[in-house]
């Protein structure tokens, strides 16, 4: 049974003029191991998507390099015509080498033809939010964006895209990019074992900037500690709905993109994110990243 959108945990946030879920779905795992190639199972990948917007999320992040391309496809194939209330959010800045590696791909020229295969494989004509995707994969690396993040305000001002946002960024380099032009999200790694960004998280909220955690549960390596085992077992709940519902708890500008390949995985996300913690549980829990 679907959920009513109203319902969703944490209720929602506006990317800019758009407002979003703050329950999203990333849709990262249902390209193929490693992110490259097809999924095993099609149509469970399909059914994903459209259960996703059942139980009202109106947030996917996707990448065209994701498959690379199949991601974007499948995200067609499952929901196209979009509804108005549907908003997805991508990101250029990287490709993909037959290894399964992540060159960067942040010339002029690339950045270009990365928006542009981003709206033909998702049939879109302009894009709601474009996220510049910075560093590599170990993580951000310092430097300056203005030669590409200004590339994309150009292809902005031409109307293909909507909003502008950052990803795997430093604190200049997102303070770079506002100087620049407006942003509406920032997209890093954070969870409760990582909390480096806790500054940026909230000076942005002060600005009305959603801050979207990547990893949101620890990535290829999940989240694991004795104070987070201990509270989801006082609540009667798994450690990752746990650690959902701390970062919704955390700043009211965190949106959630948590993937799966699964529709029972899915819906467990979004119910175990409706636990209330406690002042003592996140008092336990705040203990874990510092």
């Amino acid at each position: 049974m679907s959920t009513p959108f109203a319902s969703l945990p944490g209720g929602t946030w506006n990317l800019g003029d758009l407002t979003v879920s703050r329950f999203g779905y990333g849709a990262m795992q249902l390209a193929g191991p490693w992110v490259m190639g097809p999924p095993a199972d099609r149509d469970g990948a399909l059914a994903v998507l459209r259960e996703a917007v059942g139980l009202g999320i109106t947030h996917i992040d996707t990448a065209d390099a994701y498959g690379p391309h199949i991601t974007n496809q499948l995200i067609r194939e499952a929901l196209h015509p979009y509804s108005e209330a549907l908003h997805i959010v991508t990101k250029v800045g990287a490709t993909r080498d037959q290894e399964g590696g992540w060159p960067p791909a942040r010339k002029p020229e690339e950045l270009r033809r990365a928006v542009t295969e981003n709206l033909e494989n998702l049939g879109l004509d302009t894009l709601d939010v474009v996220n510049l995707r910075l560093g590599d994969a170990q993580g951000p690396v310092p430097g300056s964006l203005a030669e590409a993040f200004e590339t994309l305000v150009e292809l902005q001002q031409q109307g293909l895209i909507r909003h502008l946002g950052v990803s795997n960024a430093t604190t200049a380099q997102v303070a770079e990019a506002r100087s620049i032009a407006p942003i509406v999200c920032v997209q890093n790694m954070y969870n409760l074992a990582h909390r480096q960004d806790d500054e940026l998280i909230d000076e942005l909220a002060e600005q009305a900037i959603a801050y979207v955690p990547f990893f949101p549960l620890g990535g290829f390596s999940p989240l694991q500690s004795s104070a987070l085992t201990a509270v989801a077992t006082r609540l009667d709940a798994t450690p990752m709905s746990v650690a959902l519902t701390w970062l919704l708890q955390r700043s009211p500008n965190i949106l959630l993109i948590p993937g799966t390949s699964s529709v029972a995985h899915l819906r467990e996300n979004v119910a175990g994110a409706e636990l209330q913690l406690s002042d003592d549980d996140l008092a336990k829990l705040d203990k874990i990243g510092r």
